[in-house]
């Protein structure tokens, strides 16, 4: 199948009960069994409910995977990949992240041992000067959040596969629908499903999808053991949005590159990170991995002060301003106070983080209203 075709078919089957084309919600914490022990598949809903399982069995598809979980969060997902690891492992990771994924790294799993190199890996030969007999894990986001660094999944992979090592990939920014990590040698893809996935802001959810059969049984027995995991409602939601996901992603992606252009020909703007320009740093590793360069567009705002900059922030009618994206209505974020305050701000000021930087999350609506909006406001 295709991926319009996996997106509103994959995992879902009509309801064998009653034959309701939409996978049914659910709603209920526990199962009947013939017998002790012997059960439909499901005994407590906290280790499988059928809602959440033709999710995952979706999202393993448009991964071009085996096997998907799916998690109370995408923070959840992450922590689950890192509970892997033992006290003296060591981690080699992006020095431009998530602030949130920063914060677990440093504030929670440093403190009990793990060690975490945060390097620039726009060349992944970097990789190499880190690795040791402690290295267990290549943690890569790609686009970065929030200066849309792009990553080389496939050269990343052949090191980490020459060394034993796993590699884990956030693929929030792209989306499935733009790019595969599993096709160029991850081993493990995680997901915020609250973003492109869900695609409506209406969720919170995380996911992690492997074609490693041994890997998927000890993340499932996390999952389960320590529970972060999502309810029925919120699967429905998400298996819901997936359905226009090809759809929606081919709209962020035109009003993206319509945006992105004029943003840099803005007398207000000193840069913008989008990789679909051909002057962007790894411009050729975007156009082999990706199959379009999404929705997410980050600014520099020309000359600005902290104070100017919210002004500016705070000027949009359309755009709202609002942690999140991946949605179908356009928002603006000010990350060095709010996705990303959790990072020192030496270190948010190395990787391009900014207190004049500006991440947009290109909406669905009519590209002339977007446009003024953004003329409006940058004139603030």
């Amino acid at each position: 199948m295709k991926f319009a075709t996996k997106a509103i078919h994959a995992g879902q089957e009509p309801d064998p009960t009653t034959g309701a084309v939409m996978t049914p919600i659910y709603q209920t914490s526990t199962y009947w069994q013939e017998s002790p022990g012997k059960h439909k598949g499901y005994a407590y809903a906290r280790g499988k409910n059928p809602t959440r399982t033709a999710l995952e069995n979706c999202l393993a598809a448009l991964e071009n995977a085996a096997h998907g979980l799916c998690f109370s969060s995408g923070m959840g997902a992450t922590d689950a990949v890192f509970r892997l690891l033992l006290p003296g492992d060591e981690v080699i990771t992006g020095n431009d992240l998530y602030g949130g994924t920063y914060r677990m790294f440093t504030k929670i799993f440093e403190p009990i041992g793990i060690k975490f190199h945060f390097i620039d890996l726009s060349d992944p030969n970097n990789i190499k000067n880190y690795i040791n007999s402690n290295t267990k894990l290549i943690w890569i986001e790609t686009p970065t959040n929030p200066t849309m660094q792009i990553v080389d999944i496939e050269a990343c992979a052949d090191i980490a596969k020459a060394n034993s090592l796993l590699l884990a990939v956030d693929n929030t920014f792209a989306s499935p629908y733009l790019q595969n990590p599993i096709d160029l040698g991850a081993n493990i893809v995680m997901h915020s499903v609250t973003k492109y996935l869900g695609g409506h802001s209406d969720v919170v959810m995380g996911a992690l999808i492997t074609n490693d059969s041994e890997l998927y049984t000890k993340l499932a027995f996390i999952n389960n053991s320590c529970g972060a995991t999502p309810g029925p409602q919120d699967c429905f939601l998400v298996l819901r949005g997936i359905k226009t996901l090809h759809l929606r992603m081919k709209a962020h992606c035109e009003n993206g590159e319509k945006i992105a252009h004029y943003l840099k020909q803005h007398p207000a703007i000193e840069k913008v990170y989008w990789p679909g320009f051909t002057d962007h740093p790894n411009h050729a590793i975007a156009k082999k991995q990706m199959r379009g360069f999404g929705g997410m567009i980050s600014i520099v705002l020309k000359g600005a002060d902290l104070e100017k900059t919210f002004r500016i922030a705070s000027a949009f009618h359309i755009f709202t301003l609002a942690e999140s994206l991946g949605g179908v209505e356009s928002l603006i974020n000010h990350p060095a106070t709010m996705t990303h305050a959790s990072i020192p701000k030496p270190e948010r000021e190395k990787a391009g983080v900014v207190d004049n930087l500006l991440r947009i999350s290109i909406g669905v609506e009519d590209i002339e209203d977007l446009l003024a909006d953004l003329e409006k406001a940058l004139s603030a």
